[in-house]
């Protein structure tokens, strides 16, 4: 038994499930990263984690998978690519460390994905582009907003 200290659910908003997001471009930014075993445990992946910045999915998460180290050379060279599109979309040509891509705005382009197993649809991160003033437009945007200006408190993406 675990002792609740008087929680009242009518005080808490429910969390909503998590249904896929629809697809589309979504200026992202990658959070975390972490490179973890196979379950073969004969390689490796780069897991990044990308948070949502603006609009209506703003703070929903995506994770995309990098098979850097993997006995299937095709495996290694579509991660490689999309390694190297990231890099290209966040312009840091040579990280030393998957940390230097982190809070770096960039467009992540999602797909729905149907789960074999389940016939569930889940998303997939599909493509990765610079942040251009042109490539998403958040809801909130009008023709009448005001350039930004750079300062200390102003979110990288923003800038």
């Amino acid at each position: 038994m675990a002792n609740l200290n008087g929680f009242n659910a009518n005080d808490v908003e429910p969390n909503s499930s998590f249904e896929p997001i629809p697809a589309g471009k979504y200026l992202a930014a990658i959070t975390a990263s972490e490179t973890k075993q196979t379950k073969s445990g004969n390689g490796s992946y780069l897991e990044l984690t990308f948070s949502i910045l603006d609009g209506d999915y703003k703070g929903r998460q995506l994770w995309s998978r990098l098979n850097l180290e993997n006995p299937n050379a095709t495996a290694v060279k579509i991660a490689q690519g999309d390694l190297s599109a990231i890099c290209r979309a966040v312009n840091v040509m040579k990280p030393n460390d998957s940390v230097d891509l982190h809070n770096l705005p960039l467009v992540i382009n999602v797909k729905l994905k149907k789960r074999p197993e389940t016939g569930d649809l889940s998303n997939e991160v599909k493509g990765y582009e610079p942040k251009t003033n042109q490539t998403v437009s958040s809801p909130s945007d009008t023709s009448t907003a005001q350039p930004q200006q750079t300062s200390g408190n102003t979110p990288p993406w923003k800038r």
